[in-house]
Parts: C-alpha cells; structure tokens; sequence
C-alpha cells in the first residue's frame, strides 16, 4: 500500500468526517473505496468515448457498403 499526502477542502473534509463517524468505517477506508469507485466512473466514460469513436467509424463503412448493394440492384 502507498502513503500519500492529500490536500482537502475544509468542507469536504467535515462532510468525510461526518459521514465515517455514521457509517463507523476508518476515514482511510472510505477515502480508498471513493478513489475505487470514481475510478470505475472514469474508466466506463473512457469505454463509452471509445465506443462511440468506433460506432461512427463502422457506421461510415456500413453505409458504404449499403450504398453499393443499392447500386447493385438497379
């Protein structure tokens, strides 16, 4: 496991120590599983940009290929 140092906003901090002292977890634990979970946020959005980018790419192609079977027929 890695020690780093962290810089928080007074207001964040407040709101963490609130919601650990509630939920009786160690602030260490909860910052780690917000990290995980904001991590899981910003992979899915880098999935889906990824997704899309492709999307339009292989949509280009079907429309051509659709083009020239139309072509075809007549």
């Amino acid at each position: 496991m890695k020690t780093i140092s962290l810089k928080i906003d007074d207001s964040i901090f407040v709101e963490v120590e609130h919601i650990v002292h509630n939920l009786k977890k160690p602030r260490n634990r909860y910052i780690n599983e917000a990290i995980d979970h904001y991590n899981k946020i910003q992979k899915r959005k880098l999935i889906e940009e990824k997704l899309r980018h492709e999307s339009s790419i292989v949509k280009e192609d079907s429309m051509s290929v659709l083009k020239e079977f139309e072509d075809i027929e007549l």
